[in-house]
């Protein structure tokens, strides 16, 4: 579903991204880890279109994105939940909810009842304003806002940054299930190499810019991950 081979990225004359190749398939959870800092982020701005390339491809679903704007990305089918979550704390539950229907056609624009069984609690809290929200609820409302518009690959930047271990779990349970369902490939941003470890299909490990391991779950080694995530 995705494909970046050979990315560079620069702010400036500064060199972000170098050489940077990885994929992410249907069913699957591909986990990109590293420290702060190395360019996880910048990696997916590349991907969602918020920084353009200075050299290599991103391709989706087969076709090359080149410098496709953000919200056509959205409209082939890309759902970008940013580290932060970055939710509109003023609008109720319900309306950031529906903030996702924009790249969707009309008559798809309805708030798909599974949404509530992956995070019953926004049910709940429909009326409730965004910002009234503990920082694991609203991660949850910023997952489930993306969900909303149907994606066949979702960005997912360190779901699990400032969340209480409750509510990891849930993230964890949903991440499992989007994957098991099998409709969508699913890039997860991680620090913890424990969150991630029972979720990802295939790893990737970022330093300086650069991707430094790479491979499938079973081929990687938990001591050499740990190398590149300790501080």
């Amino acid at each position: 579903m995705l494909s970046v081979r050979n990315v560079d990225l620069h702010y400036g004359a500064a060199q972000a991204l170098r050489k940077v190749s990885i994929q992410a398939d249907i069913g699957e959870v591909t986990c990109l880890l590293g420290r702060n800092g190395v360019g996880k982020t910048s990696l997916l701005r590349a991907i969602v279109g918020h920084q353009p390339v200075t050299a290599g491809h991103v391709e989706f679903d087969g076709q090359p994105l080149g410098r496709l704007p953000t919200f056509e990305r959205a409209r082939r089918g890309i759902a970008y939940v940013p580290q932060g979550r970055e939710i509109f704390p003023l609008l109720t539950v319900k309306e950031n909810l529906e903030t996702g229907f924009a790249p969707l056609p009309r008559r798809q624009r309805s708030i798909d009842e599974q949404i509530f069984e992956l995070f019953p609690i926004l049910k709940a809290m429909l009326s409730r304003r965004g910002g009234d929200l503990s920082g694991g609820q609203q991660q949850q409302l910023a997952i489930a806002r993306a969900l909303i518009t149907k994606p066949k690959l979702l960005v997912l930047d360190e779901p699990t940054e400032g969340i209480q271990p409750s509510i990891i779990k849930d993230i964890g349970r949903v991440i499992s299930l989007l994957r098991d369902r099998g409709d969508m490939a699913i890039l997860l941003v991680e620090q913890y190499y424990e969150f991630a470890r029972d979720l990802a299909n295939r790893f990737a490990v970022m330093d300086r810019g650069e991707i430094v391991l790479a491979g499938t779950s079973d081929q990687m080694i938990e001591d050499d991950v740990r190398r590149y995530l300790v501080v």
